[in-house]
Formats: structure tokens, sequence, C-alpha cells
């Protein structure tokens, strides 16, 4: 993945690596006492790592009706209070499949894959070919080079600070460099209200997050006990306050809590710090360390993820993503994204700094339908060039939302505080303000969430393809929450309404284990559309809506199990 940032220069190089040396040296873990056992030993010749696919999950000792065997006690309430129902999908890999596959020699193996019932291993030709011999194996994906390059280094400069006077008076100093960026947003006015991320977990995937362990912004994540893991998917240990400082960046928009010098916009939210992010290389297989960290972040029971990374093009050109493969079903990272959203995660993700570039458009996973796609404006909330742009290749509006990554102000290693410009920056700006808004509206669910928000922004009425719907506001936000919200298990309901695209409907509990057939007519009563939504369980459910005029239409829910038809109006702006 290439960075999606171009970072302050804080301090001169040989500090940088002064730093980065003290932390691996002190070797702290707030998240736990004991470091986690490294892998074994490469196995010997051409190793490659691959993804393993497997056949199915005979023969596992878990089950859905037993789902406190694999997740958390958090990750069960989740999906619960959201009204989903836990899946096959969730289930682990057969136990039977690992043990034969750890069996070949010459085989290493990393992690394993829920969602995709898959394993990552390492190992060379002759082990790959009796791994895919094995009759449980369906296909194998080879996901990088035995041999690492060297890291993409982006120039970085000094950012010149453009605030307007007026922006400069209208300041609240509690809050340091990071007022503006947070007020633009309405996160302060949150803050305001008493809703500072309280109670809510972020599961942040980066490339690394030197610094937190020891500065002064980060000191009471590190004394309240809010820093609940961290794990390093690259290298298979717990050590993540070294390497690359991009996370240590990305990590403050949120999460920093030092008065007078700098307030994130959720100072109050718990964290988990994951690495998935290998600088010194682009492969697939960092799209791999994405689907693993979000099935950790998924059992850990997190309610947000906050990802500033997107992946492209690779070190093999041969594995470059093309803009084709941007439908949010094609690339690993954007799969793995989906099904996160499906079990009530909020995913957030920065739409790419490529705005400027012959690609243009934004990546994996910022493709996915139900991610939270974040691009960058400047502090008077004009589009930053190089903010990466849409739509999907299926013709979805993208990126969904924007917020400041302009000369955003961004805390550094040595716990300085800078500016620096990217959709990195913007995407945890927006997902803290999320995290406090939810605690705000704890009923909803997170694409609820998604939708207010959209709702809330400036150009809600006409979003385009250069920053979504525009820039939301919390406090019209939670307005529109507190009067529209479609509760889980209240009435039959179709949401958001008004609408400008996208339309869900809100399932009471007798409607959720049936097949509904659901038409949509003008007024006029001509034919709009029709679906057949199969019984899923779930509590809100999208419907397939084609681009309407604007006007009143209604839509029809006829339950194929028997019992009343409903009929339901929307309005479409």
């Amino acid at each position: 993945m290439r960075i999606l940032s171009s970072l302050i220069c804080f301090l001169a190089s040989l500090l940088m690596r002064f730093f980065s040396l003290v932390a691996l040296l002190a070797g702290l873990s707030l998240a736990t006492a004991e470091a986690a056992p490294r892998p074994p030993a490469r196995p010997a010749g051409t190793v490659r790592r691959h993804l393993i696919y497997f056949r199915d999950k005979a023969g596992t000792p878990f089950t859905v009706g037993q789902p406190q065997a694999f997740l958390s006690a958090r990750a069960i309430q989740r999906r619960q209070r959201q009204g989903i129902a836990v899946q096959p999908r969730d289930l682990p890999v057969s136990p039977s499949y690992v043990a034969q596959v750890k069996a070949v020699p010459g085989v290493q193996l990393w992690y394993t894959s829920r969602w995709f019932n898959a394993a990552v291993v390492a190992c060379d030709s002759a082990a790959l070919g009796q791994l895919r011999a094995k009759p449980f194996v369906v296909s194998a994906q080879t996901l990088n080079r035995n041999a690492k390059t060297p890291p993409r280094v982006e120039v970085v400069k000094e950012a010149a600070e453009t605030q307007t006077t007026a922006q400069r008076t209208a300041h609240d100093k509690t809050y340091g460099q990071a007022f503006w960026q947070a007020n633009m947003i309405g996160a302060v006015a949150l803050h305001n209200a008493g809703f500072r991320g309280e109670g809510m977990h972020i599961a942040v995937l980066d490339a690394g997050f030197p610094g937190v362990n020891q500065t002064a912004p980060f000191a009471s994540l590190r004394n309240e006990n809010r820093l609940l893991s961290t794990f390093d998917f690259v290298d298979h240990d717990r050590g993540v306050y070294e390497k690359n400082s991009h996370g240590t960046n990305t990590l403050s928009c949120m999460g920093a809590n030092q008065a007078n010098v700098y307030i994130g916009t959720a100072p109050k939210a718990s964290y988990h710090l994951l690495l998935t992010e290998d600088v010194f290389s682009e492969h697939p297989i960092e799209e791999a360390n994405w689907l693993i960290a979000a099935e950790y972040a998924d059992s850990a029971g997190v309610d947000i993820i906050s990802s500033s990374l997107g992946y492209t093009t690779f070190d093999a050109p041969s594995r470059d993503h093309t803009y084709a493969d941007m439908n949010g079903r094609t690339a690993l990272a954007s799969r793995a994204a989906t099904v996160a959203a499906r079990t009530g995660i909020l995913v957030v993700n920065s739409a790419g700094n490529d705005g400027n570039n012959s690609w243009r458009y934004i990546g994996a996973p910022a493709d996915a339908d139900s991610v939270l796609t974040v691009g960058a404006v400047d502090s008077m909330g004009l589009r930053a060039a190089f903010s990466s742009v849409g739509p999907t290749s299926d013709g979805r509006i993208k990126p969904n939302l924007s917020a400041q990554g302009v000369i955003a102000a961004i805390v550094s290693p040595s716990g300085l505080v800078g500016r620096g410009n990217g959709t990195s920056f913007a995407c945890p700006v927006l997902a803290g303000m999320a995290a406090s808004f939810w605690q705000a509206n704890p009923t909803l669910t997170a694409q609820q969430v998604l939708q207010f928000l959209q709702q809330s922004a400036s150009q809600a009425t006409a979003p385009n393809n250069l920053i979504g719907y525009g820039i939301p506001n919390a406090e019209r936000a939670n307005i529109l929450a507190k009067t529209g919200t479609p509760t889980a298990g209240g009435q039959l309901s179709i949401f958001p309404n008004p609408t400008s695209r996208e339309l869900y409907l809100s399932l009471p509990a007798d409607l959720r284990n049936q097949p509904l057939h659901v038409v949509i007519h003008d007024v006029r009563g001509a034919l709009i559309g029709e679906q057949l939504l199969a019984p899923s369980g779930a509590a809100q459910v999208p419907l397939r809506v084609p681009a309407l005029r604007s006007g009143m239409y209604l839509c029809t829910v006829e339950p194929q199990g028997g019992g009343k038809t409903h009929t339901l109006r929307f309005l479409q702006y």
C-alpha cells in the first residue's frame, strides 16, 4: 500500500531513528504483559506466502448457536444490538484442515480466515503443490515474492500555515491546532454535549505507532487503560511501537488528548492498534493482513475500523488492480471490508491521494459498498486536488463524505504537533466524530450512522464523485437521528426518508426470517422496480433502487410466508 499522505518532517532522520530504537528497546505493550510468540523460522528455499482456500468447514466443532466459543461477548452484543445473526462464515476454519496443512513438511501456517474459509501460509512451490493436492483445498493465491524491495519514501515537507484570521480568532484553545478540523464537522459540539467517544472501541489499521507508548498527547490512553490491544500482522508479534509513524499521526486525529496542545475527535474512545502495512514492499499480502486484522477487530468487538490504507498497484505489475476491479467485489481488502460491515462494524477508509495522478480513482477497500469512504477538503471546505475521486466501476458515488485533510493537525512520534496533507488524516478525523455521534445515539446500526451523517452533510441533496455528500455536521445528524431513527425492534419503516440515493428497510422481528416481495411504484402507479428479499434475520436490509427523479414513491412489502402487505411512502430529493 502506498501510504496515503505526505507527512510533516518533525525531526531529522537521525533523531527519528533514535526514538524508534528507544521504543523498540523498551518493548512496551500496553495491551499485554507478554509478547505473542513469533512464528517458527521460515522454511528453506524460495518461500512465498499464499492464501489457501478451503472447500468447506466440515467437521468443525463450532456452531452459530454457540458463538461465545469463538467471538467475544462484545462482538456478539454488537450483532444482537443491530439485529445481525451469526452466520456460518463467522465459524472458525476446520481444525482438521488446519492440522493437515501444518503437517505438510516445509509449510508455515501464519493465520486462518473465518470469513474467507482460508489460511495464510508460507512455503516453497513444492510444498504448495502438496497443499493444492489436498481434497479440501479449492485454490491458492500467491500473495508476495520472497525478497523485499526497498521502502517507498515520500518527500516530506514543512506545511505552511494557511488558516485565515477569522479561523484563528474563532479558536477553542483547549483543542490546540486540532480545533478547526474538529469543529468543521461538529465534533466540538458533540464533546460539549458530553459525547467524547466514551465506551466506543476503534481499531486502527496502519503501518506503525511509534511514540504512542511514551509521549504526552497519548498519556490518557495509557493511564486510563484505553489501549486495549496491539498486534503486528506483518511480523506476527505485538510490537507496534516502532516502524513507520503513519499510524501515530492517524491515531492522533482521534485519540490524542492533551489540553491546550491537541484534542482529537474521539479523545475518550478505546483503541486497538493493528499493524497491517509493510512499508518495505507492496504486495497483495497486505490486503490479506487487512483481512486478518479486520477479523481480529470483529472478534474483539470493535465498533469502528479506521483505515487510512489503500491498494491499487503493486511491486509486480502483473498483480496491479484495474479500475474495473474497483467494484467492491473483487479486491481482497474490499471483500473483507464488506464482510466487516455486515457484522455491524462501521468501516471508515480514506479515499486515497491519487486525484492528481493518472489513476485518479479511489482504491481498495474504499470501493466497498458499505464502507464510509472519506475524501479530503481544506480548512475552507474546498476539495483537495489530490483527493481520489469516484465513482466506483459499477457506478456508485464515492467518496461518501469529506473532512479536512489539507494542512491537517497531526501529532508526531516525539509528541510535537505539526501539519500534514492526505485523506489519511481526513479519515480518522471523521471516524472519531462518528464514534462520538454513535455514542450519542447508541440504538443506531452502523449503516444508520453512515446514512445520518450523509443526510447531515453540506451537499446531501446533490452528492458528487469529488467530495461525496459533502462535509458532515454532527449537530444536524444528531437532530435527524432523534427525529427519524428506525428502531431495531419496532414497526416496518423505510429510511433515510427523504432519500437521495440509498434506501433501507427496517424490519420488525416477525418479518426478518421470511422472504419479502418488495415493489416500488411512482404515485401514478407506474412500476419502478421490484426485488425478492431472502430471509436473513437482519433488522435493516438495503434495497436495490434505480435512479429516481425527485418526487414521492410508494414501496409495497408483501411477506411471502403470509401476513399483511405493507405500503410505505418515501420522498426522493
